[in-house]
């Protein structure tokens, strides 16, 4: 097809797509994500595929492989249009059995999705809790989409906005209706995108500018600019265009991990795509803006999400932050100026054009409008990506749509922030998920990872988790980032293996704060809050590491003070014993059990079993080993005189 040479031309193009579509046609769209491809999904596409084939269905069938749907643990998906069942986990042999259901109107009633705890079965994606209870603005669209085809973007509604900004041709307007939207950038630190924009506009043109997306998600266990990039990439490049307009700018990059192989072919395609039909390049849609984008990939270095860090690599120079200032916006790549935005707020930008500022803002509160998007993971029943409303509670992420504990362990806090972010006790659990809330409690939005933890989790143990990936990704430039963060650890370490003292506390809080406040870039100033906030928070739990040696969780080891608890929750040899008892070796299975427990045939009558409240069989769900009877059944058959004495007694 020949390049676009005006908006009119774009507007007749998704005009014809969208009078090709039959509406009566059934299409069947299967999430092709990272998530859903480990999980088999690239097997369930072939298995559709071959079915259409086989049974020359078409004309009667389409195929489409879309990007993440969300509900990642629940993949691979199904989802049927416009019926809108939604089938999880879809082996190859359900294949023929939803189709065949589809093709008649029907439903595979024992395919559908079905609540692992209530047992309801839901006919409609939208009505299944995890869907209902969200916003899905940016999210909504990659059901709708193949990542890989312009014209299924276009045919959504896709360069809409960048045809209301041409035609409109001020650039003064776009950026107020940034500002006026309240978008605040989705990166972590939550500045306002309109005010950045309005800055980088205002900064001389002759040396040219850049615009940067920053796609280096770092966070363990996040993974949303990844899905986006996955399964949207046009939205990001069409945000991208429009920034190019309302600032100048004639370059723009997207920095993302080399880890996200199918995110970089995604966007790739995405990019020779909107170059054939002149949608990048030289004079776009006729308007004579001028602009194009660059891939480039990144090492993997948490510290390179510090923006001046991934300037730097960028330039092909080490990750390593600068002063501030001057800001990008004054002196970025070559020194020239440069805005950077995250995948998150660049994908908000078509929106905000398409609805108007007025109506986007309406979304969220009053300083945080909008949606955000969270990466809910841990120890809770729904995990997988989440958009919600600015403003919505954690408890309503957490329970309404999370679905609450994973197992019958209560939940005992939230981290939020990624590794430089902090826990949020269950007590409040009230507090509004927005940039003001969040650093009042001592944590950050950040990218929007939300680990949720249960009362098996030890917080020293976090906090020493997280140290442990901040010592290691800090670029070592500050000295008391580099130093500040070991030691850190090293105190951790201490009090999780029984060396810890009250003193340990005290210093404890005092290299936090020290490093908190005279370190350089963002990674150094929010390393100490996953320590700070469990002492603030969880002070009893560390005072109960160092004065009672004893860890409530029985996660750290040495501090486990029954034998038979220890045995059990964390080295349990319930295993060895009940393999001896099938070959009848009673007397072996008793001397097992007595290496940790002096009294197993006492402890099997009389013991109140708290082992068996930490059993993870029991937590996750199961039934808990029945550990009490289990030692009777071993002991009774046993011949008193097996009883051996472990030491000599004294004297003797």
């Amino acid at each position: 097809m020949p390049k676009l040479s005006s908006p009119d031309e774009l507007r007749e193009l998704r005009s014809m797509l969208r009078s090709d579509v039959d509406p009566g046609r059934l299409r069947i769209a299967i999430c092709a994500g990272t998530a859903c491809r480990a999980s088999g999904a690239g097997e369930v596409i072939q298995a559709v595929q071959g079915y259409i084939i086989q049974n020359r269905l078409q004309d009667r069938v389409a195929l489409r492989t879309t990007g993440c749907h969300g509900f990642c643990e629940m993949g691979p998906f199904i989802l049927t249009v416009p019926q809108g069942a939604f089938y999880t986990q879809v082996k190859l042999d359900d294949v023929a059995t939803i189709m065949q259901a589809a093709l008649s109107g029907e439903y595979a009633e024992d395919l559908l999705y079905r609540d692992p705890h209530t047992g309801k079965v839901y006919h409609q994606r939208d009505e299944i809790p995890f869907f209902k209870h969200q916003e899905r603005t940016i999210l909504g669209m990659n059901q709708k989409i193949d990542p890989t085809r312009l014209h299924d973007y276009i045919a959504s509604g896709g360069y809409e906005a960048l045809e209301k900004v041409l035609e409109r041709g001020s650039r003064d307007w776009v950026i107020e209706e940034v500002k006026d939207s309240g978008l605040r950038g989705r990166g972590g630190g939550g500045f306002p995108t309109g005010r950045k924009w309005e800055l980088l506009a205002k900064q001389p043109t002759r040396r040219g500018k850049f615009l940067v997306c920053n796609a280096d998600e770092g966070d363990p266990g996040a993974y949303m600019d990844r899905s986006v990039l996955e399964g949207n990439p046009q939205s990001i490049i069409e945000g991208m265009i429009i920034g190019a307009y309302a600032t100048g700018a004639a370059k723009g990059f997207v920095y993302v991990r080399a880890e996200y192989p199918l995110a970089i072919r995604h966007l790739t395609i995405a990019l020779e795509q909107a170059r054939r039909h002149g949608l990048l390049g030289q004079d776009i849609l006729g308007s004579g803006l001028s602009f194009d984008i660059e891939v480039v990939r990144g090492a993997g270095a948490f510290v390179c999400g510090e923006e001046t860090a991934l300037i730097r690599s960028i330039e092909g120079k080490m990750g390593e932050p600068r002063q501030r200032p001057p800001y990008p916006i004054q002196k970025g790549i070559d020194g020239r100026p440069t805005g950077i935005n995250n995948v998150e707020t660049w994908a908000n930008i078509p929106v905000i054009i398409s609805r108007g500022a007025k109506e986007f803002a309406k979304i969220g509160t009053k300083n945080n409008s909008g949606t955000k998007i969270f990466s809910l993971v841990g120890k809770i029943k729904n995990t997988g990506l989440v958009e919600v409303p600015m403003g919505v509670t954690i408890r309503q992420v957490v329970y309404d749509i999370g679905g609450g504990p994973a197992g019958k362990a209560k939940i005992k806090a939230v981290q939020t922030g990624g590794p430089s972010g902090g826990c949020i006790p269950a007590g409040m659990f009230d507090l509004p998920i927005d940039y003001d809330s969040l650093a009042e409690a001592g944590s950050i939005m950040g990218s929007g990872g939300m680990i949720v933890m249960d009362e098996n989790t030890c917080m020293v143990d976090i906090a020493k988790y997280f140290m442990n990936f901040l010592k290691d990704e800090s670029c070592g430039k500050c000295f008391t980032c580099r130093k500040g963060t070991q030691r850190m650890y090293e105190i951790l370490d201490d009090i999780s293996k029984g060396r810890g003292t009250d003193e340990h506390l005290n210093l404890l809080e005092e290299l936090a704060l020290a490093v908190k406040d005279t370190t350089m870039c963002g990674l150094g100033q929010t390393a100490s809050n996953p320590v700070l906030s469990t002492l603030r928070y969880f002070r009893g739990e560390y005072e109960r590491h160092v004065v009672d040696k004893r860890c409530d969780a029985l996660v750290c080891g040495e501090l486990v003070g029954a034998p038979c608890q220890a045995a059990c929750s964390l080295d349990t040899e319930a295993w060895r014993y009940v393999a001896l008892v099938a070959k009848g070796e009673y007397e072996q299975a008793y001397q097992v059990i007595r290496r940790a427990n002096p009294f197993p045939s006492v402890c099997g009558r009389v013991c109140d079993r708290k082992c068996e409240q930490r059993c993870q069989l029991g937590l996750s769900g199961d039934e808990a080993v029945a550990i009490r009877a289990l030692k009777r059944f071993v002991t009774d058959p046993v011949s008193p005189s097996a009883y051996k004495p472990a030491r000599a007694p004294r004297g003797a």
